[in-house]
């Protein structure tokens, strides 16, 4: 159960401060700029249009101009979902909120101008130390997501309860596809990758609701897994008991830092990203170190330019403070560098498929909307729920631009 609360503008709090919404104003300047060169149409309450789309373009429609740029002045970076959260903005009927957010992904290193980007420093906050992936940090970070409510994840995400990017068939249709093929398709293209069979021992770090320990158990393999999710594991538990696989699957509420024994295949689905900087080095020394001789670790990793991670590495964003606290999208590049300074590991195969998590998270977000009424019998406020519709679309823009990819990484030792 989870309410999210948006603070009022100081500006309109406080009457001493409304010199403040000066800022505002400058900010709006700079704003209408940005948006006339993006393909979309910005609607103002008092009916002034600014932005650069035509007739049919996306529509955004903001509905509280001085509230949502306020918000954006005090930090560019935060502010945009906060505003979205309050309703200082919206996409208008008839425009999909992936659709609006996808051009600003795809043109988002040439809207800021440059003279602007100096004065980066002044406004990025810094990420909290309280989010650090320490024992303790990392647990408290992965329960403040994945400990939010298990009925909140199986209201949008397939039945097979996949919390990851699925991997479609490129010669169907997509409509033709279901989300839960998809999905299997992908555990099975990763324990293939991994060399999973009969009588291999298998380690997976962050375990979801146990799909893949499950397909991996029925391959006749010997499962361990980890999590720090408290709720995935009871439920990831219970359906291992279900598919009668508890002589096969060993589930533990562990850190990986604690993990001993020697695996013949090490599986890891798009946890890389709660790790943090400051660990990969101890996170890839532990998949060298408990990888068995001759063993292979197959990582699905959510990935981004090499550039744009150094650029935002050390910045706190809406994302961090609303949604995955303590997590860092790392590039191929660190991926690479952090091996070879730490490891004995190398990459060497890199499946890639970014489109696909654009189509797996605009289900997710449509099947989220559709059964809002089950979220909201949860607990879950509106706040709640406008916070998870921006955080899926914004993700779902992110692939669709190609701002960010995902990519099923082999390693094994040089």
């Amino acid at each position: 159960m989870s309410t999210l609360t948006v603070a009022q503008p100081l500006c309109l709090r406080h009457p001493a401060l409304r010199p403040l919404c000066v800022r505002a104003w400058f900010t709006r300047l700079i704003v209408d700029r940005m948006l006339d060169q993006v393909p979309v149409r910005a609607l103002y309450p008092d009916g002034t249009v600014r932005g650069g789309g035509g007739p049919d373009a996306p529509v955004l429609r903001i509905v509280r101009p001085q509230s949502m740029f306020e918000r954006l002045a005090h930090n560019p970076k935060i502010g945009l979902g906060e505003a979205y959260m309050a309703g200082d903005w919206t996409a208008a009927d008839g425009t999909d909120l992936g659709d609006l957010l996808t051009p600003f992904a795809a043109r988002v290193a040439q809207l800021v101008p440059r003279w602007l980007l100096r004065f980066r420093r002044v406004v990025d906050q810094r990420i909290p130390s309280r989010q650090r992936n320490t024992l303790t940090g990392a647990r408290d970070n992965i329960s403040a997501h994945y400990d939010l409510s298990n009925a909140l994840f199986g209201a949008f995400l397939d039945p097979g309860m996949t919390y990851s990017s699925a991997l479609f068939d490129h010669d169907v249709p997509l409509s033709a596809q279901d989300l839960e093929d998809a999905q299997t398709r992908k555990v099975e293209r990763i324990l293939d990758q991994a060399g999973v069979g009969p009588g291999r021992q298998v380690l997976e770090i962050g375990i979801g609701w146990g799909t893949l320990a499950i397909a991996a158990a029925r391959r006749g393999a010997q499962v361990t897994g980890v999590t720090l999710s408290t709720e995935q594991l009871q439920l990831a538990q219970k359906r291992v008991a279900d598919a009668g696989l508890t002589d096969r699957v060993d589930l533990r509420l562990q850190d990986y830092r604690a993990v001993t024994g020697s695996y013949d295949a090490i599986v890891s689905v798009e946890m890389i990203e709660a790790v943090g900087e400051e660990y990969w080095p101890q996170y890839f020394r532990a998949l060298d170190q408990l990888l068995a001789p001759g063993g292979s670790v197959a990582l699905q990793a959510i990935l981004m330019e090499h550039d744009r991670m150094l650029a935002t590495r050390h910045s706190y964003g809406w994302i961090q403070k609303y949604i995955f606290p303590g997590g860092l999208i790392p590039s191929r590049t660190a991926i690479d560098e952090t091996l070879a300074q730490h490891t004995t590991l190398v990459v060497d195969d890199d499946h890639r498929f970014g489109a696909d998590y654009a189509e797996t998270l605009r289900r997710w977000r449509h099947r989220f909307t559709a059964n809002w009424h089950e979220v909201k019998a949860e607990g879950f406020d509106e706040t709640f729920r406008r916070a998870w519709e921006y955080y899926l679309g914004y993700c779902e823009a992110g692939f669709a631009s190609g701002y960010l990819d995902v990519g099923q990484l082999r390693l094994t030792r040089r």
